[in-house]
């Protein structure tokens, strides 16, 4: 790599640019300032500068976050045609930064292994070498994870037709190599592999668990994905800015408003455009009374799973209340698409404070009654407490955020380290456990319920009788249809966006929100046109579920079902 930049930074950057200066690595790595501040490091120094960067006192980046991909066989500035895009956090200081692995122009382009540094790459890095095909020497299970092992090619390369297929046949799925023998024995018995989906609603989602067992403990375990992949990822390059929205409601589906705004407000800073106090209250009063919904549903499934069925009943009402208010903001109830760039798809309607404060007397009585059937019932608790248990340090090593996170002691939360919209106007707090088990991410959830209600009173109290809810920068939002009908300006502008979509500036950004299961993160590339170059999601529940053949080792088969379902997996966002 060529030395260090000279040219002046942002404070962060340059605050970076010093601690490698002082450091051996310092002629090995470029800083950059872009959103975030970036470094640029060859593969062979790569392990070198990821250890630094875990271990250094004035860096701590011990959160692995993301991998992102990158082809550049059209896109104009880089150096070569492959790059390995690393997101990571340090929670000690609260910052972000970005590591560019830049890789050799090779039809298989390689970089060293992190898991060794971060486990939580592990997953990550099989992506990539799934959809890219970047190899990683030194993985411990370097194999393709979301298409099946038939699929030819790699599809996230732009050479890569979105209209290619490949078909999946019973006699393609592989199971792992330690599941076809049964060589390890327990005692005088044999140990025996048991399978356990791919079928929802058993596995939340189209989850397959191979486990070995010894009698109803697990020995050993693989989990394996794939089964629902629809590239998210590709569809967003053929696709203008707007038009992705619909696709992100789809990541996670129980929660959608929330995965559209963290969308929304990725592109919105790439244009440089603010939005509306109304229209950014309207956003953060559904995104909480999405995160309701999200936690609802969780505990309500998760309780089932482990034969407690009333409770369903009572958190699915404030669901079923939830989604009449959404129906009547935007006319969609599961899947809304109601955000654009740049605010909203129409007004809330009139009646919209009045729905929300009958919403705030009603839940609680929901929650009441579940706390009292569930938070003090013994057969809960046996169930729960001290089952699936994380500890603070394995959680951060494994990428875990959101209320699993929350659940181990560690209270990182983005509406609190970084607030966005109104978060830091408000008075709420963070609800942190420190047991790390099944029945710690119960309780977090349900204080977190508590507060999102709180979020939203204070909402409400602020929120505008009148104004608008989305920009008045018609290069960016469509104009009103009065002034269309009446404005050749206007009708030229609706023309424009209608046909050749918004026109990001050329560049990237990483932006991120707190999703109801962990930081929500997009990383988004445009090169200028009227569609993203290139966007990748920072699925919260991806790194769980890597997870998850960790942390049920040791327990049985029905802690296994109860800790699948504290950790939240949505198979939308999990496979994307």
């Amino acid at each position: 790599m060529s030395s260090v930049e000279t040219v002046p930074l942002a404070p962060a950057a340059e605050k970076l640019r010093e601690r490698f200066a002082r450091s051996p690595l310092s002629e090995r790595v470029a800083v950059v300032d872009l959103d975030l501040p970036t470094l640029e490091v060859a593969p062979a120094d790569w392990p070198a500068v990821a250890r630094f960067l875990r271990d250094d006192s004035e860096c701590a980046y011990d959160l692995f976050l993301d991998l992102a991909g990158v082809d550049n066989a059209k896109r104009r500035g880089r150096p070569t045609r492959f790059e390995a895009v690393y997101h990571l956090h340090s929670l000690p200081r609260s910052e972000h930064v970005r590591v560019k692995v830049i890789l050799p122009d090779t039809a298989e382009p390689r970089l060293p292994s992190v898991v060794d540094v971060w486990p939580a790459a592990n997953w990550f890095e099989r992506e990539a070498f799934d959809l890219y095909g970047f190899d990683f020497p030194g993985h411990p299970n370097l194999r393709r994870i979301l298409v099946h092992d038939a699929f030819v090619g790699h599809p996230l390369r732009k050479d890569y037709s979105p209209g290619q297929r490949w078909f999946f046949a019973e006699e393609d799925l592989r199971m792992p190599s330690w599941a076809t023998h049964t060589e390890e024995r327990a005692g005088h018995f044999e140990t025996q592999t048991l399978s356990i989906g791919p079928s929802h609603p058993a596995t939340h989602g189209i989850v397959h668990l191979v486990a070995r067992l010894d009698g109803e403990r697990i020995k050993r375990a693989e989990t394996q994905i794939g089964y629902m992949h629809r590239c998210f990822e590709k569809m967003a390059e053929t696709h203008t800015w707007n038009q992705v929205i619909p696709f992100c409601d789809r990541l996670n589906y129980v929660s959608a408003m929330i995965n559209g705004v963290g969308y929304v407000k990725t592109v919105e800073k790439m244009l440089g455009i603010e939005v509306p106090d109304r229209g950014r209250l309207v956003r953060t009063i559904l995104s909480e009374f999405s995160r309701i919904m999200d936690h609802c549903v969780d505990i309500g499934a998760n309780l089932v799973d482990i034969g407690a069925l009333t409770n369903f009943w009572y958190l699915y009402q404030p669901r079923e209340g939830i989604y009449g208010l959404l129906e009547a903001c935007c006319g969609a109830r599961l899947t809304v698409s109601y955000v654009r760039v740049g605010g909203l798809a129409i007004d809330v309607p009139e009646d919209f404070v009045p729905r929300c404060r009958a919403l705030l007397e009603s839940i609680p009585k929901f929650l009441n009654d579940v706390d009292r059937l569930v938070t003090r019932n013994r057969i809960v608790r046996n169930r729960l407490a001290g089952t699936g248990v994380i500890t603070k340090e394995q959680a951060i090593a494994w990428g875990l955020t959101g209320p699993v996170l929350r659940s181990t002691g560690v209270a990182y939360d983005v509406r609190r380290s970084r607030p966005y919209d109104f978060y830091d106007r408000f008075d709420w707090d963070v609800p942190v456990a420190t047991d790390g088990d099944n029945y710690a991410r119960y309780l977090v959830r349900m204080e977190e319920m508590r507060q999102s209600l709180s979020i939203i009173r204070q909402a409400l109290d602020v929120f505008p009788e009148s104004g608008p809810v989305s920009s008045d920068d018609w290069h960016v939002v469509l104009p009103p249809k009065d002034a269309v009908y009446h404005d050749m300006e206007s009708l030229i502008f609706h023309f424009k966006l209608i046909m050749e979509g918004i026109r990001v500036p050329a560049g990237e950004r990483y932006d991120w929100i707190e999703g109801a299961n962990g930081e929500l993160g997009f990383y988004a590339i445009s090169d200028g046109g009227a569609g993203p170059y290139r966007v990748k999601v920072r699925p919260p529940c991806f790194p769980m579920m890597a997870a998850y053949e960790k942390i049920i080792i040791g327990g049985t088969i029905s802690d296994a079902i109860a800790t699948l379902g504290t950790l939240n997996i949505i198979a939308g966002e999990l496979e994307r």
